[in-house]
């Protein structure tokens, strides 16, 4: 799964953590009810129950979209959370999905296995690296590449997802940036590997771990935490997430008028109030 940087088309992502404390991911997926586009093709079909293998950084802005959704359209929705590997596993084992929203190589490799209808496939937003420290902590600088530097310097205890997991993309890219910096041996002794959904953000506003680095959309979900802003350009990272119906799926109406919902203007706001970039066209 490749997690290679990127410079934002036409803006980079904003440096100043302020700019993450205004209208929530809710309120923003609150405007998807008036989208014609999709709840005239959703309310002219049956209730349909709808099951969700969601990977953690897309969670909130789907769960949210998915709400409003419902309340349009009758349907219900369930959410399974868990690791690219964990859902890719569960899939294989025959457990039932009606859409898996995953980063978008894995999307494509299900696709290309058969295991995903091939037309379903939708990217949908992508997420940068942001860094986070216990809330009331003083905001590090992380203006430049030499500032990232003296921080992983001077931190006393460190957390990001390891690497190796099933789902460790933004790990591995953390890992590669530390080890380009020649500074492995310094910052092992005070590691903590933990990805974002098995506590990792969590560790930080325990005051367990100094400064963390993860997605900056599982950062701002979690409480007691401050999320210093994201890694510079040079060394920011983005992990492309998309949204695909598997072929299991017999009537999947209903999950294609779903994934053009998480498409709607309305919803490419909420993705932004969620520290994540839409990538989908507008319809």
């Amino acid at each position: 799964m490749t997690h290679a940087p990127v410079v934002p088309p036409g803006a980079a992502m904003c440096h100043d953590p302020r700019a993450w404390r205004g209208e929530s991911v809710k309120s923003a997926a609150i405007g998807a009810v008036s989208m014609l586009a999709w709840l005239g093709a959703a309310a002219g079909a049956a209730a349909a129950d709808i099951r969700v293998f969601c990977t953690g950084a897309p969670a909130a802005t789907a769960k949210a979209v998915a709400e409003d959704f419902a309340k349009a359209s009758g349907h219900h929705f369930s959410f399974a959370i868990g690791q690219p590997a964990a859902i890719q596993e569960r899939l294989a084992a025959g457990e039932k999905a009606d859409v898996v929203i995953v980063p978008a190589p894995v999307a494509a490799k299900l696709a290309a296995s058969g295991a995903m209808r091939g037309d379903s496939v939708v990217a949908l937003a992508r997420v940068g690296i942001g860094v986070v420290v216990r809330a009331g902590a003083p905001l590090p600088d992380i203006s430049d590449a030499a500032a990232i530097r003296r921080l992983l310097i001077k931190a006393h205890t460190i957390v990001y997802p390891d690497p190796t997991s099933g789902g460790g993309s933004a790990g591995r890219a953390i890992a590669q940036m530390i080890e380009r910096m020649g500074l492995a041996a310094v910052v092992r002794p005070k590691l903590t590997r933990t990805s974002a959904i098995g506590g990792g953000v969590a560790l930080v506003a325990a005051g367990k771990a100094e400064v963390g680095f993860f997605n900056i959309s599982e950062i701002l979900p979690v409480p007691g935490v401050t999320l210093a802003g994201p890694l510079p350009p040079p060394l920011q990272s983005y992990i492309v997430f998309a949204a695909a119906i598997p072929l299991s799926n017999t009537t999947p109406e209903p999950a294609a008028a779903f994934i053009a919902a998480l498409a709607t203007p309305a919803a490419q706001e909420a993705w932004r109030n969620s520290g994540m970039e839409p990538v989908a066209p507008r319809p």
